[in-house]
């Protein structure tokens, strides 16, 4: 069923670079590259989508195999080293400042078994390479909406995707991981087992996971696109789109993106230099029926963009279209109960157009299937969530104009979250990005029911009592200052 992809393990100087390090501090030598700072090809093994922050390890293993990352996991719980994962780095969350960094770029497997309806993904493939492997059949994972996100990543911190509504989180439709531990061993891990559960849900926060088995659906195409409105509809498109997801069925999935359009080429003419409401639609079911419930926000006006259609699903990135290229961004987020006009007041207050700090702002309808437990009981929490607000922005200067201080964005984000309290649950682990510096375990605990962080920082001082996957929206260890 098996079948392995890797590239190249870098060139004369990443081996040397292995076979030194090898003699002169413990490492066995690797497959991929070992690389310390100073060592060519040290900046572009730390480097990924997330631009604000990045890693900075004294040790980068660039993995080609299971094996690799468990030399990797041994050398540093012998030194009592942490260790920063990373596939893609869209994701980052923590940087990581010393330790060791663990690059899965180069594991890239993915086959499909169309009998059982499942594929075995390794830990760096893409979402766009399991869904062109899982297409070839007439299946569907529960992907997300961009195509070079990582897809364990992806689903160790919940996975809200295009198909949400229908068939819930990708994390409730795992069938089996396979896990380097804190301790260095090679594990594989089924629902009903402690470990299985805690994993999902909680990033990296358990082991290094080197492959996943993950259940496809027999979705071979969908209705989708976007309708976008100008700003003077915003304001009465998302009312309608609030009454609207009031009652629509678990096959539609849907979201809204309010944002200002750079006016540069790279922008569809329509929307340069625009301020709009991009509402971003999926549904699986047959394309009359897409039509006609989409009737209601077409009626609201004159729309810039237009482009629902039916699609096969292996061209189901085309419906987000989110940008292909690294950026220098950080989130936040608030998982809420309803969304009453009030609420849609407090976003366009405090991150809407007159923002004084330039945001993109998503709103996601949930519901559904999202808020039905699985069986193997994994770590993801606030399911009667009926909406999650994110809220993007770009600290720094962007290139040839000025910018926003971080302390510029944080405040906006603590004016978004305190306005949105009346309505929110807590928030996603999984959308916060970057900003490690706000890491705390007041944080971390906002992420999961009542109880749910006690019982998972016991199971972390089974699993990891050192704590050395903490580069990380941490779960510290039971009765450890770590």
């Amino acid at each position: 069923m098996e079948s392995s992809q890797h590239s190249g393990t870098g060139g004369a100087g990443s081996t040397a670079s292995a076979e030194s390090t090898s003699s002169t501090d413990g490492i066995p030598a690797a497959t991929g590259p070992v690389l310390r700072p100073g060592d060519p090809g040290y900046d572009e093994e730390v480097s990924g989508f997330q631009t604000a922050w990045t890693h900075r390890p004294d040790l980068v293993v660039g993995a080609v195999d299971a094996e690799d990352v468990r030399l990797a996991v041994s050398y540093a719980a012998g030194r009592r080293l942490p260790v920063a994962v990373q596939a893609t780095g869209h994701g980052l969350s923590v940087a990581a400042e010393g330790g060791v960094l663990i690059g899965t770029r180069r594991m890239t497997g993915v086959s499909v078994d169309p009998e059982s309806r499942t594929a075995r993904v390794a830990a760096g493939a893409r979402w766009g390479a399991v869904v062109a492997a899982a297409a070839a059949h007439g299946l569907a994972p529960l992907n997300g909406s961009s195509p070079t996100v990582g897809a364990v990543g992806y689903t160790l911190g919940g996975g809200i995707g295009l198909l949400a509504r229908r068939f819930g989180y990708a994390a409730d439709h795992v069938r089996a991981l396979e896990v380097v531990t804190a301790d260095g061993r090679q594990r594989r891990t089924v629902p009903g087992e402690e470990l299985f559960g805690a994993l999902l849900g909680t990033g990296g926060n358990f082991g290094v996971v080197t492959a996943m088995e993950i259940d496809l659906f027999p979705v071979p195409a969908i209705h989708g696109g976007q309708l976008v409105f100008g700003a003077p509809l915003t304001e009465r498109a998302l009312e309608v789109w609030r009454r609207w997801t009031a009652d629509v069925p678990e096959t539609l999935t849907s979201s809204v993106a309010l944002l200002s359009h750079p006016d540069v080429p790279a922008v569809p003419a329509p929307l340069r230099g625009r301020y709009a409401a991009s509402f971003r639609i999926v549904h699986s079911g047959p394309a009359e029926e897409g039509e006609r419930l989409v009737a209601p926000l077409r009626a609201v006006g004159e729309r810039l963009v237009d482009d629902l259609r039916e699609m096969p699903y292996a061209e189901c990135d085309s419906v987000h279209r989110d940008p292909p290229f690294p950026q220098p961004y950080t989130a936040t987020n608030a998982l809420l109960r309803e969304l009453p006009p009030e609420a849609l007041d407090a976003v366009l207050g405090t991150v809407g157009p007159g923002s004084p700090v330039p945001c993109v702002t998503d709103v996601r309808h949930l519901g559904g299937a999202l808020r039905r437990r699985g069986p193997a009981g994994v770590a993801v929490d606030h399911r009667e969530a009926e909406y999650i607000v994110r809220a993007i922005a770009f600290p720094g200067p962007p290139p040839g104009g000025t910018g926003h201080s971080l302390r510029q964005v944080r405040d906006r984000f603590d004016l978004l979250r305190e306005a949105l309290a009346p309505w929110s649950l807590g928030h996603s682990p999984a959308f916060l990005h970057g900003d490690g510096e706000r890491a705390g375990e007041a944080q971390t605990r906002a992420g999961y029911d009542a109880g749910a962080y006690e019982r998972l920082a016991a199971l972390k001082a089974v699993h990891d009592p050192h704590n050395l996957f903490r580069f990380n929206r941490n779960i510290r260890p039971a009765a450890t200052t770590l």
